[in-house]
């Protein structure tokens, strides 16, 4: 598995930072592509070559650095200490590394509070962390890993570029009933303070309650309307069947049904 995004930090120091930003950009980026030891390496693994194997594969380096990062002095100066020997493999291996700042009272570093080793660290420009205004900063952090690791399918923009589903637009006003769209259904409805339905260009189903129906009709050479109990008017060429039933049950003038 390639992890090309290395979170390096120091346990008790911007540990808080590092989880929020390995949370964010497993979200981004895919849980696949960002790597954080507590999270990434499985129980039972080996954990050096685990670590190292992960480091060697990533493409950048991100080095959280909280306000005590310098006051660990002594660890810094140990060659077997973790955050030290992470960074050191990542110059060694020649990837970008970029010290994240965690909170307001966290300085640049300084070549004078670092051992000769990590000195280098003190040349590279960093980022601010702002715990304050942090969903600021997670995306901040994440655009620039978008930037230097072009690899990456930013999964933010494929929501944004995804095509938008069919919109349907709907004019209903004072209706009396129920109004129904199926996806066989294409033209336009009107219904408002009318008591009935007018369809333009229906190619397909429709189903009206009581009142007229219309289907390109001029209606009369008059100008009025045709109108009745459950009228209707067809102009034009009929390809189909159009069945009725209207009213309650027909009563026979002897009264029977």
């Amino acid at each position: 598995m390639v992890h090309e995004v290395f979170i390096n930090y120091r346990t008790g120091d911007g540990e808080k930072t590092a989880g929020l930003l390995f949370q964010e950009l497993k979200r981004r980026f895919g849980e696949q592509h960002i790597f954080r030891a507590s999270d990434s390496i499985a129980p039972g693994e080996c954990y050096p070559d685990s670590l190292m194997a992960a480091l060697r594969r990533s493409c950048l380096l991100l080095a959280v650095v909280g306000p005590d990062w310098t006051h660990f002095r002594t660890r810094l100066e140990d060659p077997e200490d973790w955050v030290r020997k992470e960074i050191e493999e990542a110059f060694k291996c020649e990837l970008p590394v970029v010290p994240i700042l965690d909170g307001r009272k966290t300085n640049r570093l300084s070549k004078a509070d670092l051992p000769r080793e990590l000195e280098r660290l003190a040349d590279l420009q960093s980022l601010p962390f702002d715990t304050h205004d942090v969903d600021t900063c997670v995306k901040r952090i994440g655009d620039l890993v978008g930037e230097m690791v072009p690899g990456l399918e930013d999964l933010d923009l494929a929501d944004e570029t995804e095509p938008a589903a069919s919109t349907v637009a709907n004019s209903i006003g004072d209706v009396s009933g129920t109004a129904v769209q199926s996806r066989d259904f294409a033209g336009n409805v009107f219904s408002g303070d009318v008591n009935g339905t007018v369809v333009n260009d229906a190619r397909g189903s429709v189903h009206t309650g009581s009142g007229s129906i219309y289907n390109h009709s001029r209606h009369d050479s008059g100008g009025r309307n045709i109108s009745g109990d459950g009228m209707t008017y067809v102009e034009g060429e009929n390809h189909g069947n159009v069945q009725h039933r209207f009213g309650g049950p027909d009563r026979r003038e002897d009264g029977s049904r």
